[in-house]
């Protein structure tokens, strides 16, 4: 049987790895990305999406807060980037300091409701995935695929800090991919970002650590 990371994609075969994947240990974590065993699922045949209609009017007319459109100016800032339009990303970056400037403190900002959060965004990737088929946005469709995994690494790593507390930063680095955004905690960066597979000098390390 094979077990397949929701993070990264790696596949644990057990026929090839002559050890059954329920046999590993519980804290045994993803050679690619480092996420945890909880973070695989059996292989199995992708079901078809159902059909999921969307009120656009409603959608369009949704306010979007500070934080949203600092959020928003930010990937915009980084898609410029990779296009070389080095005007346009400033002029976003700009637009993004701004909104965060602006942003107002959230005051139960704890670590359980960061994992709530994520979860909940985990929860509604497959009906915007689903949108983003159905009326065929390659480029919306490729940002669901990594916007899931980033968001499942991220889980993974929020759930485990709830687990181990500080513990688990202890004598290791966190690099972030500049790309993608995919968190990796190590003392130096994968070889490859298993999200995006942008070379390690992609990656930055998050400095200002106690």
């Amino acid at each position: 049987m094979k077990f397949v990371c929701q993070i990264c994609g790696y596949i644990y075969d057990e026929e090839k790895e002559q050890v059954p994947f329920d046999q590993l240990a519980d804290d045994w974590k993803c050679p690619w990305c480092g996420a945890a065993k909880s973070d695989f699922k059996a292989e199995a045949a992708k079901a078809e999406a159902a059909p999921v209609s969307v009120n656009t009017e409603e959608a369009d007319l949704k306010k979007l807060s500070a934080g949203q459109l600092a959020a928003v100016c930010s990937n915009l800032a980084r898609g410029c980037e990779k296009q070389y339009k080095v005007k346009e990303s400033e002029l976003f970056a700009k637009l993004s300091d701004y909104f965060s400037a602006i942003t107002p403190a959230i005051e139960d900002a704890t670590v359980e409701n960061v994992a709530k959060k994520l979860q909940e965004d985990i929860d509604n990737y497959p009906n915007v995935r689903a949108v983003a088929d159905q009326n065929d946005d390659r480029g919306a469709a490729r940002v669901c695929v990594w916007g899931e995994k980033v968001s499942r690494m991220l889980s993974s790593l929020v759930n485990r800090y709830l687990n181990e507390g500080e513990a688990m930063l202890a004598d290791t680095d966190i690099w972030v991919c500049t790309v993608c955004g995919f968190v990796y905690i190590g003392e130096e960066p994968p070889e490859l970002c298993p999200v995006c597979k942008v070379p390690p000098y992609k990656f930055e390390k998050i400095e200002g650590r106690a």
